[in-house]
């Protein structure tokens, strides 16, 4: 048995050439990777978007783009509040011993008693709360507010002349003098830190007025009496807040009506039992 002959065998087409395709298995991933560098520029970009849509959102950006005064710096200020603690210690034991007194009569009282004490807790409290619990000075960024007894008074600071403390605490606005009822005036402690000045002083071999404001862990504000510190520190407030825009302006008074109302409800009705009685 013969082999056929590869020369009487049928010719095999011949294949067009094709031209070289890449490798699909490495091409892939190549395309699917794109530059470091393209990803973070859309990342930051990405990133600004949502931190602008935020930002508009909360309104943060819109402050910054607002024109500010000249004067502004920018800072907040929190109001600085002066009281009397022992004013208000005071207060408080006076409408708790009037609120027993006051309210056993009520409970308990026959006749005409429950409208007396009615009318005479009407009468007293708010006299107690006025001179002892309501009387502060708000030292903030534009004015000065003192809350007096019976007054309420709103400086702005360009319109503060002056602070002094005398035998009374007082400041200068507008050509007229206002009492700091908030801010009392102690002769004692002021004569107590005038002894502390002259002893430091006696002590101070380096010809300094005050040995004590140069020890380590000693405050020379603490040799002043706390009058005389806080009025320092209002006429120092003045002075640096009254070239702000919002500090201009002239004094505002008006009346206590929420303390005046209610006393003269009660004295009213004390007059009207005391004559139909």
């Amino acid at each position: 048995m013969t082999s056929p002959d590869p020369a009487s065998s049928p010719a095999q087409p011949e294949r067009p050439d094709q031209p070289d395709q890449p490798d699909q298995t490495t091409a892939a991933p190549q395309a699917a990777q794109p530059d470091q560098g393209d990803r973070a520029d859309r990342g930051d970009q990405a990133s600004h978007a949502s931190q602008a849509s935020g930002a508009s959102r909360t309104g943060g950006p819109e402050l910054s783009k607002r024109p500010r005064p000249a004067d502004d710096d920018g800072e907040v200020y929190d109001d600085r509040v002066y009281r009397s603690t022992g004013s208000m210690a005071t207060g408080v034991l006076l409408l708790l011993l009037g609120a027993w007194l006051g309210g056993d009569a009520l409970v308990r009282g026959d006749g005409r008693t429950p409208w007396l004490s009615l009318a005479g807790l009407l009468a007293t409290v708010p006299v107690v709360v006025a001179f002892t619990l309501r009387p502060a000075v708000f030292a903030g960024a534009d004015r000065l507010l003192v809350r007096n007894p019976f007054r309420t008074i709103v400086l702005p600071w360009a319109s503060v002349d002056g602070a002094r403390a005398g035998y009374s605490s007082e400041v200068l606005a507008g050509g007229s003098t206002y009492q700091l009822w908030a801010i009392p005036v102690s002769l004692r402690q002021r004569k107590r830190a005038s002894r502390q000045q002259t002893r430091d002083a006696a002590e101070d071999v380096s010809g300094y007025t005050s040995a004590r404001a140069k020890r380590p862990g000693t405050v020379s504000e603490t040799d002043r009496a706390p009058s005389d510190q806080a009025i320092d520190d209002i006429r120092e407030i003045a002075e640096r807040q009254a070239s702000r825009a919002g500090a201009q302006g002239a004094p505002v008074v008006r009346w206590a009506y929420e303390v005046l109302a209610p006393m003269a409800a009660g004295i009213v009705l004390l007059i009207v039992l005391a004559g139909t009685g």
